[in-house]
């Protein structure tokens, strides 16, 4: 699978970079704790755009209902519902886990065994059936286990079963983010998402395996400010040239100018370059939503359509929000946190008026609160938050 890294292409270094300082800015542009919210609603992005790449379309809204233990009645939705817990699941303890253990190499085989583990335990008993397109043949996918048959993806052999620990081993040696430096790590993040999808370790679930292992080599890199914007969202709204591009790097060298490995180097930096290309426009996208002043007038322009009966509320109905709330929230959104009596002041309502009014934003979600008379934050729930962050996700039909 040589080159492992891109040879003579110190411009990708300089694009790396580039990630780098505009997602590290990104965490100055709001309250630390409104970025907190915003993380969690982000872990539910990634897994409706993951789920987008894999070709299952399973709306935020129908995520956050399946996270409540509201499932679709019929089967087929309630099982991409599934899925989609399994991977906000895996993600959140998986991002724990790096905290906990800093030494941990997250290139390792073993780890990656563990993230195909964790998420196909949780996962119906149908997807764990796959059916070769050609002959028909059944097979069953064994969690956390490496495949011991041969596969075919697309146009690309991965490597015979027989090789594929020998691969993972040179795989998780060369890639553990410690072995790089500085910006070069963005780069080696780049080309092992490339790599690990060559290789194809499991008989299913490679892709999903490959883009939380790259959610982990962002962490521990670390890029200071991910989680606040989604590489998977930005892969899956360029699903046809994300596939074109793994197909590039697949390719064998071409010739002598074409790198010193097996792999062709120039289809490794056309690979590396699209997808840290990916990276700089969802920071972009994030950076503009997270202007302040511009965030305020469309969490205004919310509650406004909301007061006019024109968008739906929580339970898809339209359901009108008093225009006060407005100012309520931006009292929250400007300081991050704030007490309950200085939330109700900033509505220019009368005490009990404006109690209940919190008591509505609350219940929606639009604020949070982690005890019944504490301070609230703000909250980013699925049927505003596609307002407050426009082309984010799809929004709900009023």
């Amino acid at each position: 699978m040589t080159p492992l890294y891109p040879e003579r292409a110190e411009e990708l270094q300089d694009l790396a970079l580039a990630v780098i300082q505009k997602s590290a800015a990104l965490g100055s542009r709001q309250h630390p704790v409104t970025l907190n919210s915003l993380h969690e609603l982000l872990r539910i992005i990634n897994s409706y755009y993951s789920n987008l790449i894999e070709g299952h379309n399973t709306h935020p809204y129908d995520i956050v209902r399946a996270m409540q233990e509201q499932y679709d009645t019929e089967p087929a939705k309630r099982n991409l519902q599934l899925e989609s817990v399994a991977h906000i699941t895996v993600q959140r303890d998986m991002e724990k886990r790096l905290q906990e253990e800093p030494e941990l190499n997250i290139a390792d085989g073993e780890f990656l065994c563990h993230i195909h583990r964790e998420f196909y335990n949780q996962l119906p008993v149908e997807f764990l059936i796959v059916k070769d397109p050609d002959t028909g043949h059944e097979s069953r996918v064994v969690p956390g286990e490496l495949r011991r048959e041969p596969v075919k993806v697309g146009r690309h052999l991965p490597p015979e079963s027989g090789s594929l620990d020998a691969l993972l081993d040179r795989f998780g040696e060369f890639y553990a983010p410690d072995r790089h430096h500085g910006a070069e790590k963005l780069v080696a993040a780049a080309a092992a998402h490339h790599r690990l999808m060559w290789i194809h370790p499991f008989l299913d679930g490679n892709g999903r395996v490959t883009r939380l292992f790259t959610e982990a080599y962002f962490h521990r890199i670390p890029v200071l400010g991910y989680g606040l914007w989604s590489v998977s969202r930005g892969l899956a709204r360029r699903n046809v040239d994300y596939k074109a591009a793994l197909t590039w790097a697949d390719a064998p060298r071409r010739n002598d100018l074409d790198g010193r490995g097996n792999l062709s180097n120039e289809g490794l930096i056309k690979f590396c370059s699209f997808f840290l290309e990916i990276c700089r426009d969802q920071v972009d996208y994030m950076g503009n939503l997270l202007k302040l002043e511009e965030l305020i007038q469309r969490i205004r322009h919310y509650v406004d359509l909301r007061d006019r009966g024109m968008v739906p509320g929580p339970s898809g109905k339209k359901e009108p929000l008093r225009p006060e709330a407005a100012r309520m929230l931006q009292e929250v959104l400007i300081n991050g946190v704030s007490a309950r009596g200085d939330v109700i002041h900033a509505s220019g309502l009368k005490e009990r008026t404006g109690r209940n009014l919190m008591g509505l934003l609350l219940e929606e979600g639009l604020l949070i609160s982690d005890t019944p008379k504490g301070e609230v934050r703000l909250g980013f729930p699925i049927h505003a938050a596609g307002w407050f962050f426009p082309d984010l996700y799809p929004t709900l039909a009023g």
